[in-house]
C-alpha cells in the first residue's frame, strides 16, 4: 500500500488529524491502540513547541511515532549540526543522544539547549577521555588530531577538527598530513585507511590502578583508537552471508562503525542520511540495514513499497531513551538543560566549526 500525499502536521492540526497522519504513515511499524494514544502527545508537544519558540531536532534513529510527527529537522549529526548552527529559535530539543546536544550548545552558547533524557549517553563517546588525547598528542608532537563527532565537548576540545562519518576521508585528505590521530571509533578508523589505502595502528589502554596507554613502536599513517559503537560492533559478516542466502535480490547497506570485513561485504556503506538517499533513490526491493534497527521502520514508513531483512536487528539502548514523554516533560518543565563550560566550549567550537566548513 503507497502512502498518499498528507499535508504535514501543525500546531493547528486537531488530534484527529494527527492520528490519521500517523496511521496513514505508521499502520505498519505501529499498532493503532498505540497511535491514538501517540497521537495526543503528538499535539501537546506541537503547543509547547510554539509556546517555549522551540525547535526540535531528531536524529534517524529516534523511533517513529516520534521521527515522523514532531522534528522540524531530521538528519544524521553532521545534518542536524548544521541545522542547530542556524536556527533563530530560542530552545533547541535536541531528540538524540547527549554528545549531540553538546554540539548544538557548543555552536549556540546563548541558546538554551534540552535533550529528553539523562540516561541517552554513547558506549562510543565514553570510551575515551580528554586525558587520553593529551596522551596521545604528547606521543606525536605537532599531529593534527581528528575527533569524530560522537565525543564529548572536552574531547573535541584537544582536537583540531571533527568529522561524521559521511566526510571522515574528507576531513582526513583536508589535513594534508603524513600522520593523523583519528579518534575515537577503531571501525571507522580502519574503515577510512582502507578506503584510503592510508596504514593504521591501534593503541592499547591499560587498566591497572592508572590509565596508561601501550602504543606500539612503530610508524602509521593513521593513529586509531580501540573505541567501538556496542550496535555496529555486533553485525557479522554471516550476517550478510546469512541475508544473501535467504534473500539473493538484497542489498546491503553497512554504517562505517560496523567492523571492515563487514564493510568489505557489503553493497554500499555509508552514514545513515546516506543510506536513507541510497535506498530512497534505488529501484531495488529488498534491503538489509546494518546500522540501529529504527531507521529501518522510517524508511519503511516513508516508502511503503521497500522491505527491510529482519535478520540482525538491533536497537540502540542510548537513542531508545528518547521518546514522545520525555520529550514533551522536557518542554513541558524546560528540564535537562545541556551545558559546556565555556573554556571547553570555545576550542571545541573551533573543531566544529572547521567541520562545517570542509563538509
Amino acid at each position: 500500500m503507497k502512502v498518499t500525499q498528507t499535508a504535514p502536521i501543525t500546531v493547528s492540526s486537531s488530534v484527529e488529524e494527527i492520528y490519521q497522519f500517523m496511521k496513514e504513515r505508521l499502520h505498519d511499524v505501529v499498532p493503532d491502540f498505540e497511535l491514538k494514544y501517540k497521537a495526543e502527545l503528538v499535539k501537546e508537544i506541537l503547543e509547547l513547541k510554539e509556546s517555549r519558540n522551540a525547535v526540535i531536532l531528531g536524529h534517524n534513529y529516534m523511533e517513529p511515532a516520534l521521527f515522523h510527527t514532531i522534528p522540524d529537522f531530521k538528519g544524521d549529526s553532521l545534518e542536524l549540526a548544521r541545522r542547530a548552527a542556524e536556527t533563530d529559535k530560542d530552545v533547541i530539543v535536541f531528540c538524540g543522544v547527549k554528545f549531540m546536544a553538546e554540539t548544538a550548545k557548543i555552536l549556540n552558547p546563548d541558546k538554551t539547549v534540552l535533550i529528553p533524557s539523562l540516561k541517552a549517553g554513547c558506549s562510543l563517546a565514553a570510551s575515551i577521555t580528554a586525558e587520553d588525547v593529551r596522551q596521545l598528542k604528547a606521543r606525536y608532537p605537532g599531529v593534527p588530531v581528528v575527533t569524530y563527532i560522537n565525543t564529548y565537548a572536552d574531547v573535541k576540545a584537544e582536537c583540531d577538527v571533527c568529522c561524521t562519518s559521511s566526510n571522515a576521508a574528507k576531513v582526513v585528505a583536508a589535513l594534508d598530513s603524513d600522520t593523523v590521530i583519528f579518534l575515537p571509533d577503531e571501525y571507522l578508523a580502519r574503515n577510512v585507511a582502507r578506503e584510503t589505502g592510508k596504514t593504521i595502528l591501534i593503541p592499547r589502554v591499560v587498566e591497572n590502578g592508572t590509565r596508561r596507554l601501550e602504543i606500539p613502536d612503530k610508524t602509521a599513517d593513521i593513529i586509531g583508537w580501540p573505541g567501538k559503537c556496542e550496535v555496529h560492533e555486533q553485525f557479522t559478516v554471516e550476517d550478510v552471508l546469512a541475508a544473501r542466502r535467504q534473500f539473493p535480490d538484497v542489498i546491503v547497506l553497512a554504517h562505517p562503525e560496523c567492523p571492515p570485513e563487514v564493510v568489505e561485504a557489503a553493497d554500499f556503506s555509508g552514514s545513515t542520511t546516506a543510506m536513507i538517499r541510497f535506498v530512497e533513490q534505488s529501484a531495488a526491493h529488498r534491503y538489509l540495514l546494518l546500522t540501529e534497527c529504527s531507521m529501518g521502520d522510517n524508511i519503511v514508513a516513508a516508502h511503503p513499497d521497500k522491505e527491510m531483512v529482519r535478520l540482525c536487528s538491533v536497537r540502540c539502548p542510548y537513542m531508545n531513551q528518547i521518546t514522545l514523554e520525555q520529550t514533551r516533560d522536557a518542554l513541558k518543565n524546560m528540564q535537562y538543560t545541556v551545558t559546556v563550560p565555556e573554556d571547553i566550549r570555545v576550542r571545541a567550537l573551533k573543531a566544529v566549526e572547521r567541520m562545517l566548513q570542509i563538509g
